[in-house]
């Protein structure tokens, strides 16, 4: 089942916003050919600058511009579980809090699919990113964040330099 498929189906709605940079593995028309496509399934196809950060850039701009009061990065990789989402989100409205993030590292290392070499990079890295800058964050790489409207507003974000894992740490 498609990772789609799957946030369309959880118990609360979830709209999809898939960013697509012009793939070549037809993932644009896959997602037009969704049958809530235009509804509660979106395409946004990017032929300009590419790449993640500004992928999620301008994914959270769509957001904006859409009038989503919640925006969620996460991976098409399956390694976030779907399910999850309605967690995260509930998360940021019980705690009142403008971002979430959902950690791999809470109770040990939850990662799948994954080469051990790139899980100890990652649980490494965000320990040394803690350690300089003092963030109380364990997972500074995640890439399964909730945002609220409000945050998402007060950050610039034409002026986020970073890329790659640095733009998850400088988001955070």
């Amino acid at each position: 089942q498609s990772l789609t498929a799957r946030v369309v189906a959880l118990p609360r709605p979830v709209d999809v916003l898939v960013v697509d940079d012009n793939s070549p593995d037809g993932t644009g028309e896959i997602v037009r050919s969704h049958p809530l496509f235009g509804s509660r399934v979106f395409l946004l196809v990017r032929t300009g600058p590419r790449g993640f950060a500004m992928a999620c850039r301008d994914g959270f701009q769509w957001s904006l511009d859409h009038g989503y009061s919640v925006a969620v990065e996460m991976d098409a990789d399956f390694s976030h579980n779907p399910a999850d989402l309605v967690r995260l989100h509930a998360a940021a409205r019980q705690a009142g809090v403008d971002a979430v993030t959902g950690s791999r590292y809470i109770t040990g290392v939850n990662v799948v699919n994954w080469p051990m070499g790139r899980v100890l990079m990652s649980y490494f890295a965000s320990a040394y990113v803690r350690f300089v800058t003092g963030l109380d964050i364990r997972d500074t790489t995640a890439g399964f964040m909730c945002w609220t409207r409000k945050v998402l507003e007060t950050i610039d974000l034409d002026n986020v330099k970073f890329v790659g894992y640095a733009f998850q740490i400088e988001m955070k």
